[in-house]
């Protein structure tokens, strides 16, 4: 059976075969929430609340859409549920301190449908970078959902329309602010969304900064960052814009008289990433400190999002290093 399937309807299906259907798009489901909440875990609550509405509303389901298309209008429904009644906040000076990131290895799971074609590759690379997740939380929730279903999963605006209760024409104007606002959040190279691909130069670059970092060599680092870098921590508030700022809080945090780090390069929302251990002598280990995910524009280094400690485990990383030799002969 297809995966993207018009069944008659699901009246008489029972709970495991309609827990079957459903488990085939649960990964893309979640990416889908994820874009609209900018949190993994939300997304997560968004999922489970989608998937217990469809069990519960099965005999809604008339089959004049497919099963996939009937699950993303839910959970669409659901994230703009959660949107109410969860983020008091608005996302506010590009900080949005909910954001968590998103595995890679959770984003291979997803089908491959038409990715394949360059195009359809590019979105779903792109719009799964932290940038645009981020410039997406700055949009009010309908035009948020609006520019997803539209842009990202290549909705008519018609069923959009229909999934919003709206018109085509209000629709339309919806979509129209939501790409002004995401050309104000944007990163200006990323403005169209095109290439983003990871190169041997982006490589060699992740390389250094981890040697660097390791090192705790701050001119070293400096000096692989273009003058308008950002940096944040979420959900710790603060935006640092320009590279003197960064540098300063680098300084400032007591970064240089750290000692005992090690750097494991990685992936993480399809960007480059380091997670960085420190080492604990009790333990005789290395253990989760931080994990930096870098864009890369030209060669330099134009923004750092550091996650904690806490996310090691959802993204797959090792719990702990082992000691090396230096260590072990302190």
């Amino acid at each position: 059976m297809s995966a993207d399937t018009r069944l008659d309807g699901l009246g008489e299906v029972d709970e495991l075969t309609f827990s079957g259907l459903a488990a085939r798009h649960r990964r893309e489901l979640h990416v889908h929430c994820y874009r609209m909440l900018g949190s993994f875990e939300d997304a997560e609550d968004a999922v489970q609340e989608t998937l217990l509405r469809a069990w519960r509303g099965r005999e809604t389901y008339e089959g004049r859409s497919t099963f996939r298309a009937w699950l993303y209008r839910i959970a669409t429904n659901s994230c703009l549920n959660l949107l109410a009644k969860r983020r008091p906040e608005p996302a506010s000076g590009g900080e949005v301190r909910w954001l968590q990131p998103y595995p890679d290895r959770l984003l291979d799971e997803l089908p491959a449908g038409g990715a394949d074609e360059p195009e359809a590759l590019a979105v779903a690379r792109e719009t799964i970078e932290l940038a645009y997740v981020v410039a997406v939380q700055h949009l009010a929730p309908r035009p948020r959902a609006v520019l997803i279903l539209r842009d990202v999963l290549g909705w008519p605006a018609k069923d959009v329309a229909d999934l919003l209760g709206d018109s085509v024409n209000s629709v339309n104007s919806a979509l129209q602010r939501a790409r002004a606002g995401m050309r104000e959040h944007l990163p200006a190279e990323r403005q169209d969304w095109t290439g983003g691909e990871e190169d041997a130069g982006t490589r060699e670059l992740v390389r250094r900064f981890t040697d660097a970092s390791v090192a705790t060599d701050i001119d070293v680092l400096a000096a692989m960052l273009r003058d308008d870098v950002r940096c944040s921590m979420p959900p710790t508030p603060g935006l640092s814009v320009g590279r003197d700022a960064v540098v300063t809080n680098w300084v400032q945090d007591g970064f240089a008289d750290l000692r005992g780090l090690r750097g494991l390069p990685t992936s993480v929302n399809r960007q480059p990433a380091v997670a960085f251990y420190l080492w604990h002598a009790q333990e005789s280990a290395y253990l989760p400190l931080t994990i930096d995910v870098l864009r890369v524009t030209g060669g330099v280094i134009t923004e750092i999002v550091t996650f904690h400690d806490d996310q090691f485990p959802r993204l797959g990383l090792p719990e702990r290093l082992p000691a090396d030799g230096a260590e072990q002969a302190r």
